[in-house]
């Protein structure tokens, strides 16, 4: 199959998937208590399967094989992908698939532990990508506008901007919210009893289960047994997650004072001396702003905990803070501080980088910029740009300048030190001359070094509930 009948077939099997997610998300959306009882078929669905093979195929974790060593590279080059999906196919149909065990990988964290990473094989990975093709339409309808992570049309942005919204707007406790090892201590008895609120088909619920039992194999060679917890890197991880972690969701939304209220309802709260609250969650990230005292805040964390044990999920005494709006936050790599304006006696909540995110990319650069000097200039230019890119397009929307020219700073110094170190008995005069052109912004040829100061910063517009439904046909 040439390259044009490939992007022709993915163009077919991608609107057949659209236009059967968009029929399951307005059943879903009509009737609240329906369960879906005849889903396994479209699991196995020809479509449904080349669509996540593409998704599959597409990510970058494509290169990184499981506990079977075969990559989506290796499945191309030795199986091909037709025999491959048929075949995957036929065990789905037969009942003879079983997931195995995901490899671990630990990854060092911020603050100085690990966290676990389950790499499953590559046709585990299919088959959890077709399962989310059909489960995330039906749970869309019953998640809640304020989750934000991991759902589509959804991003960390607009969590950040509904924080600053409400803490501008008397909201002006926040309960900074803390979940030990969310993605290890799921349990799977309170999981399935969420999933099966919806989904009544017994082989997509055993297969779901499967995925949750399939195990680890430890770096060390051994396989564990998971009584708790989704692996955390599982492309159908983040949707389970989100299910489980609803009961926070729902429990805050028909809270009174919560978004539920009419606006006459939590006046009449306030009056009386009585909070009101939003919550703001992405993933396992979450906030709770508080209308109130700070002892309102403590009996919301409370109440939060006690929701989320029905889940064997505990918050962090350590990390679960509560904190006024004028101390500030850290909330998805932005700090959120009222503050006030310069030149005036005003004051309002910004957003700007917080020092670890600025920490984190100056200690990348720093990084990059002490690797090995016989690389050329211009591969080093071409790494430095795809990272300050990336950053400075995720800090943008908000008070970011001052971060931007600090950046710019910062790695200018780190690549006139490279040079230096890598020709040192060149005079500056010539060094200028060769790899500044003339000037004093590093650049070789055509490349030249991404200018963070260089980047506009804009405001990110709160959307509220006017972020549109991924299925274009519901409204």
């Amino acid at each position: 199959m040439n390259t044009d009948e490939l992007a022709l077939e993915i163009s077919r099997a991608e609107r057949r998937v659209r236009e059967i997610q968009t029929k399951l998300h307005r059943w879903a959306c009509d009737d609240m208590h329906r369960r879906f009882d005849d889903l396994f078929n479209l699991v196995c669905d020809p479509a449904f399967l080349f669509v996540a093979w593409d998704r599959v195929r597409g990510n970058r974790g494509a290169r990184t094989a499981g506990m079977d060593g075969r990559t989506a590279f290796t499945i191309e080059a030795e199986q091909g992908v037709e025999v491959f999906l048929d075949g995957l196919r036929s065990e789905l149909k037969d009942r003879s698939f079983r997931p195995v065990p995901v490899r671990e990988r630990m990854i060092p964290k911020a603050n100085g532990k690990l966290r676990r990473l389950g790499i499953a094989t590559v046709t585990d990975r299919v088959v959890q990508a077709s399962l989310k093709l059909v489960l995330e339409p039906v749970f869309e309808a019953d998640f809640f506008p304020c989750s934000y992570g991991f759902r589509p049309k959804r991003r960390a942005h607009d969590a950040v901007a509904e924080v600053r919204h409400f803490t501008a707007r008397s909201y002006e406790w926040v309960l900074e919210g803390d979940i030990e090892a969310c993605f290890d201590e799921i349990s799977h008895t309170g999981l399935m009893d969420r999933v099966r609120s919806r989904i009544g088909d017994k082989r997509v619920l055993a297969l779901v289960k499967a995925f949750l039992k399939a195990g680890i194999l430890t770096e060390g060679g051994v396989v564990k047994d998971m009584s708790t917890g989704t692996p955390q890197g599982g492309i159908l991880s983040p949707v389970l997650a989100n299910v489980a972690l609803s009961v926070l969701d729902e429990f805050f939304a028909r809270a009174p004072g919560g978004p539920a209220a009419t606006r006459y309802e939590r006046t009449k709260r306030r009056r009386h001396g009585l909070p009101n609250c939003r919550l703001v969650r992405y993933a396992d990230d979450w906030c709770l702003v508080v209308s109130g005292t700070a002892t309102h805040a403590e009996a919301y964390r409370d109440e939060a905990a006690e929701v989320l044990s029905a889940m064997g999920l505990r918050l962090s005494p350590e990390k679960t803070a509560i904190t006024h709006i004028d101390e500030g936050l850290d909330f998805l790599g932005w700090r959120i501080q009222r503050r006030r304006k310069r030149g005036t006696s005003k004051h309002y909540v910004y957003t700007y980088p917080a020092r670890k995110s600025v920490a984190s990319v100056t200690t990348k650069v720093k990084t990059l910029c002490r690797q090995n000097i016989n690389l050329p200039l211009e591969v080093l230019l071409h790494r430095l740009n795809s990272l300050l890119r990336g950053w400075t397009a995720y800090f943008r929307p908000g008070v970011s300048s001052a971060a931007f020219n600090y950046l710019r700073a910062f790695t200018w110094r780190q690549v006139v030190a490279w040079l230096r170190r890598k020709h040192s008995r060149i005079t500056w005069k010539e060094l200028r001359r060769r790899f500044f052109a003339g000037g004093w912004w590093p650049t070789i040829g055509e490349v030249v070094l991404f200018n963070p100061a260089a980047v506009a910063t804009t405001r990110y517009r709160y959307r509220g509930t006017k972020i549109p439904s991924p299925w274009p046909s519901v409204a």
